[in-house]
């Protein structure tokens, strides 16, 4: 990989998405999903603020601005550091592999580079979810023109999320066992919290779409 995700044309990237190339991949696909959520937030929060019907919304959205406008950049980097990391998977198994020492230096490499795999959708995962945290009572919130916004950047969200942490469970029986229980327990936790957000803030979007 060489140029970034980010800086490719959205035709482009896709096409390298669709390719037979192992990367991008559905962890880069993740942390993409992550900057979309991102991006769909700040717009909620930009439609609320300064709108007089919207006041009592007003410091949330700013709030919520203020927590989620780095995350349009980071999404970008961990996307790309998401292909690097596999790349340097495929790499460490491609190791010369005739003497006990080539055996085990290509172990080593292994577990090391598999660890870097494990951790990169580990933050996406980590981060999704602190996005989706603060979704629920934007929905209660937030210009209520926009609710379906609010409702399109949790489902992405959740998507960011979870797809992430398939990509962590896939990892985890490369990496060494020392880190395998925690981060295994840290994923787990993760994916009942995003299950339990993501169904609050669907209903706080499908009531109010009633309402509206």
């Amino acid at each position: 990989m060489n140029t970034p995700w980010m800086e490719m044309t959205l035709r482009e990237y896709q096409a390298a998405l669709a390719s037979s190339s192992p990367t991008p991949g559905g962890g880069t696909a993740a942390a993409i999903a992550l900057g979309q959520a991102s991006a769909l937030t700040c717009m909620v929060c930009d439609l609320t603020i300064g709108k007089e019907k919207w006041k009592d919304g007003w410091a949330y959205a700013e709030e919520t601005v203020r927590e989620t406008i780095p995350l349009l950049t980071k999404s970008g980097i961990l996307a790309d550091d998401d292909s690097q990391a596999f790349d340097d998977v495929m790499a460490a198994y491609k190791l010369p592999k005739e003497t006990e020492i080539d055996k085990q230096k290509r172990r080593e490499a292994i577990k090391g580079s598999s660890l870097r795999a494990t951790n990169v959708p580990l933050e996406t995962a980590q981060l999704s979810l602190s996005l989706l945290e603060r979704l629920p009572h934007l929905a209660k919130v937030s210009n209520v023109n926009a609710i379906s916004d609010v409702g399109v950047a949790s489902l992405l969200a959740s998507a960011a999320c979870k797809g992430a942490l398939f990509n962590v469970e896939i990892n985890l029986p490369s990496i060494p066992e020392k880190d395998q229980e925690e981060i295994g327990r840290i994923a787990e936790d993760i994916q009942d919290r995003c299950r339990k957000i993501s169904r609050s803030c669907m209903d706080e979007v499908k009531k109010r779409l009633s309402h509206s």
